[in-house]
């Protein structure tokens, strides 16, 4: 008896974008909290997605932010590009991870815009204000009366926005393709 909106991003266009700005690349480290189902979730899905386009793929787990430095600093030396899914550890750190691959020039792609404002190249992005309207209507109705909240499918971010992080790509020296908005400084 529960329905609800979801901020999943499309994990086979999040694979797209990488081989859109990428498509030379050989490796895909993809770094994740083995703590949160949620990105596992996410990176087996993405791996599937990229495996596809020919990218060979590398799991790159920590357990906790106490080993996140060890671990990214591996996945960095070990591929071309990294890809983080929506993982709140990864949000709570994203000074940990530019730290480590904006000097090593390895460039990361989000799963959503605030990761990617604290350490990505690129992601597509969602409003979560829109995705609030969406719960809102879905709320009313159950409410009023005119819906059945065990019959209601869950429902998704209408749009999905390709962003890019200005100073990050600056820095590595990267144009971001065309239909691509520069994520604000505020992030």
């Amino acid at each position: 008896n529960i329905s609800g909106t979801s901020d999943l991003a499309p994990l086979d266009q999040q694979a797209a974008m990488i081989q859109e700005w990428f498509p030379d690349a050989k490796t895909v480290g993809l770094l994740y909290c083995s703590g949160e189902p949620n990105s596992q979730y996410q990176v087996d899905t993405v791996q599937e997605h990229l495996e596809e386009l020919g990218y060979t793929c590398t799991q790159y787990p920590f357990s906790d932010s106490n080993d996140l430095s060890s671990v990214c600093q591996q996945a960095a030396t070990e591929s071309d590009v990294l890809y983080v899914p929506t993982d709140n550890t990864v949000a709570n750190n994203t000074g940990v991870v530019d730290n480590i691959c904006r000097p090593a020039k390895i460039p990361v792609f989000a799963g959503e815009q605030g990761i990617c404002a604290g350490c990505g190249v690129a992601t597509l992005s969602i409003s979560y204000y829109d995705l609030g309207v969406t719960t809102g209507k879905m709320a009313v109705k159950v409410l009023k009366g005119e819906a059945d909240i065990s019959q209601m499918p869950i429902e998704y971010a209408p749009q999905f926005t390709p962003m890019y992080n200005a100073e990050i790509c600056k820095d590595l020296g990267l144009t971001p393709p065309e239909g691509y908005t520069a994520i604000e400084a505020d992030g």
